[in-house]
């Protein structure tokens, strides 16, 4: 008699197969690489440029002037709010959450643009309910 284990099965779960799934046209479109696909590529890419540009812009035109501001009229480095130099209080308290109302609103329309975007992808090719079947 042999003191050998018996060989080592690996136990595995039930074979997962994934269900058809039927993809709309537009995702066909992208995957191939076609000149549609291309320009909703193009369209989806200009719409997040054009907002991260938007949202530079603010930031810029807010938080990126300040320097220039205390620079131009150095009498306000002297200013206080209370016992808070007026610095400190726009670079110090006032900054962050405005960086967070600048962010809070890039994700959300953001999130819009890729929602406007798959609802387009997904309704071309398809018989929209205003429409006779061809």
């Amino acid at each position: 008699m042999s003191d050998q284990p018996p060989p080592r099965v690996r136990v595995t779960g039930p074979p997962r197969r994934r269900a058809d799934v039927v993809r709309p046209v537009g995702t066909r479109e992208i995957d191939a690489e076609t000149a549609l696909g291309e320009v909703f590529m193009r369209s989806l890419l200009r719409e997040q440029l054009f907002l991260a540009l938007r949202v530079l812009a603010a930031l810029a035109l807010t938080l990126g002037m300040l320097p220039l501001l205390f620079h131009l009229f150095p009498s306000l480095g002297d200013e206080r709010v209370g016992q808070m130099p007026l610095a400190w209080l726009l670079l110090g308290v006032l900054a962050y959450p405005w960086l967070v109302v600048l962010g809070w609103f890039y994700i959300r329309r953001a999130e819009d643009h890729e929602r406007d975007f798959a609802d387009l992808v997904g309704s071309v090719g398809s018989d929209g309910p205003d429409e006779e079947p061809r």
